[in-house]
């Protein structure tokens, strides 16, 4: 079986304050970078990629990224499901 890119998925940094979840990924088979953001309140999710130069600020400030970028939305549910464990690749967990 081959390995797709989402396989290759690590989460670099994860953070969670008042049911909000902020998670930054790095695609080792394609170098992108994503940010993940879940809200438990409201049972929203989005993901959206940013530039590597510009990560930790993505991830500090997801919402103000968030705005200037496509981003793709989902329920809750679906992003929970895909995302690995800390320190994980998704064909790790």
């Amino acid at each position: 079986m081959s390995a797709t890119a989402s396989d290759n998925r690590r989460e670099l940094a994860h953070r969670q304050n008042d049911g909000i979840d902020v998670t930054l990924f790095w695609n080792e088979g394609t170098s992108r970078v994503t940010i993940q953001v879940l809200d438990s309140h409201s049972g929203e999710a989005f993901e959206f990629e940013v530039d590597g130069s510009a990560a930790l600020d993505a991830y500090s400030h997801p919402y103000t990224y968030a705005a200037t970028r496509r981003v793709r939305s989902a329920t809750l549910s679906g992003f929970r499901a895909t995302r690995p464990a800390c320190g994980q690749s998704a064909r790790d967990s």
